[in-house]
């Protein structure tokens, strides 16, 4: 599979239309996108917080919403080195080849047109199946255990593809952000793209020696 290309030659590159105005139109189609997926998943979050932050385990409710938030962090990390990032040969049998034609385009699509919305960021349709399993599964536990660490979750991932979608369409002059979009950018970069999977998160990446070089580090940390 071909190398994705460096975000200077995609800038560069000649279109029919002015750069910035095809970046804005599709920011647009990435922003509808998001819509769906966070209207039903903030409404699962706010409603199942609520019963559970209203019970008298209040504060066992925050601990699990914590750490269903902190959960997220590891599975985001992991799907995007080993399954986003994956390699999937093709093969005999009908798992094997829907890895290959579902998984493999998946992601590899979005590095070679960063900009493009179709690619930026997840649809209502990509956990749904799963949600639909855990969602009353979680609910043999207590209101304040298993279901409020789901919600966190999910409110993360939508917390997640909104900054996702910010880190390609944003200019926000915010240091943190910058810094963050930069450390983003370059995993986009043919030199990056084996490290730096952590999006909301570097900590991962220390944890499993994913991080990019000192020196990059430091480049990428100035303002």
């Amino acid at each position: 599979m071909s190398q994705p290309e460096p975000i200077s030659l995609l800038l560069q590159r000649t279109v029919e239309v002015p750069f910035q105005t095809y970046k804005r139109s599709q920011a647009a189609l990435a922003r509808h996108r998001l819509y769906p997926l966070t209207v039903f998943y903030t409404f699962y979050a706010i409603l199942v917080s609520t019963i559970a932050f209203s019970t008298t385990h209040t504060w066992t409710a925050v601990a699990f919403f914590s750490a269903g938030c902190a959960t997220w962090t590891l599975v985001e990390y992991l799907f995007h080195r080993y399954v986003l990032h994956g390699r999937f040969p093709p093969g005999k049998g009908i798992v094997r080849r829907f890895l290959h034609e579902r998984l493999d385009p998946l992601h590899w699509d979005h590095h070679r047109r960063p900009f493009d919305g179709s690619h930026i960021s997840g649809e209502l349709k990509d956990i749904l199946p799963l949600f639909f399993v855990a969602a009353p599964v979680s609910f043999l536990f207590p209101v304040y255990t298993a279901p409020v660490v789901l919600a966190g979750v999910v409110q993360s991932y939508v917390s997640e593809e909104w900054l996702h979608y910010a880190l390609h369409f944003s200019n926000s002059r915010f240091p943190l952000f910058r810094r963050m979009k930069k450390y983003h950018l370059y995993h986009h970069n043919p030199r990056g793209i084996e490290k730096g999977f952590g999006i909301t998160t570097r900590l991962w990446d220390g944890v499993f020696d994913t991080r990019f070089p000192e020196a990059v580090r430091r480049s990428l940390s100035k303002n």
